[in-house]
């Protein structure tokens, strides 16, 4: 507690797609544990949110954290954290004591899963992964203009995204070694409840608590009708939605994310698939080959750094 305020003690910081959301409410479900119900408001990825943001207000922050109670631990979860520069320091000024969960996943498979995300959400409209991919070079550069209304547009920057090497070198230099735990995607998967149960002893609380293990956050899938030109309704809707007038973007940026989602896959007439374990066309052979390759070495850094053999992740690579 800091005054009337409930400080946050627990910080699973990404990665996009990596399992965050499912870790983030297994963990809620420990009685020891207050876990905020807002996921991603990335107040201390400073340099990614703007001013105006609502999460950069104090107030809005710890209103999150109103109810944790005398919870042992008071959590929040912002995959972004890994991709801002500056968040890891600034958690560190927060609270030097928190701790801190990275979730790790081959970057490959990150790439595919977190386009098809960005699609779902409505912050990508370039349909084509491999495209889509080509295309940051263009729009750091600014030949390729990025739509506009997202809420930083640093998550289209693919290759930024899964620089894990780096990302985690930031919070193993900011934090004691015992206070991060690392975990890997596919141990998570393949045994969540021996993961979960290892998580706990590291947070210091009942390891023996049982939760339930629903499927949480699945791959989304898009079927694209077609996409809505900004005439009608639609449009206008749209022109609202991307207008940079400050009264429209505050009335945007405190609408639920959910919701601001939903209505911007209603407005391009998205749908998404009828089947929660319905998957996307998967990967182009030969494009999961190019990707190995391309991040072999981020990869064998990310081994270095955790002392652990990834070549799985890399194994078809010539």
């Amino acid at each position: 507690m800091n005054g009337s305020r409930t400080i946050p003690n627990l910080f699973i910081v990404g990665a996009p797609k990596c399992g965050t959301t499912a870790m983030h409410t297994y963990l809620g479900q420990h009685p020891e544990i207050f876990m905020a119900r807002v996921k991603e408001n990335n107040h201390f990825a400073t340099d990614l949110i703007p001013p105006a943001d609502e999460f950069r207000s104090d107030g809005r922050y710890f209103e999150m954290f109103r109810e944790a109670g005398d919870k042992k631990i008071v959590g929040e979860s912002s995959v972004y954290y890994m991709l801002s520069k500056i968040a890891a320091e600034n958690i560190r000024r927060f609270n030097p004591e928190a701790k801190i969960i990275i979730m790790l996943r081959n970057p490959v498979d990150v790439l595919h899963s977190f386009h098809a995300q960005l699609i779902y959400n409505g912050d990508e409209d370039i349909m084509d992964f491999e495209a889509a991919l080509e295309a940051e070079t263009k729009r750091k550069s600014g030949e390729l203009q990025i739509k506009k209304g997202l809420r930083f547009n640093e998550r289209l920057f693919y290759s930024e995204v899964v620089s894990c090497a780096e990302q985690v070198q930031r919070y193993l230099y900011l934090f004691p070694k015992e206070q991060v735990y690392i975990i890997i995607y596919d141990d998570f998967r393949i045994d969540t409840a021996g993961v979960y149960r290892k998580t706990l002893e590291f947070l210091n609380v009942d390891p023996m608590f049982q939760p339930d293990f629903p499927i949480v956050n699945p791959r989304k899938m898009l079927i694209p009708h077609r996409v809505i030109g900004k005439k009608g309704w639609r449009g206008f809707l749209l022109r609202m939605i991307e207008l940079p007038v400050p009264p429209v973007r505050f009335m945007i940026q405190t609408t639920p994310q959910t919701l601001r989602n939903y209505l911007k896959r209603v407005l391009f007439d998205m749908k998404p698939s009828g089947h929660p374990n319905q998957q996307n066309p998967p990967m182009c052979s030969e494009t999961r080959r190019q990707l190995q390759k391309t991040y072999r070495l981020e990869i064998e850094k990310v081994e270095k750094l955790l002392g652990r053999d990834l070549c799985s992740w890399y194994q078809d690579c010539a």
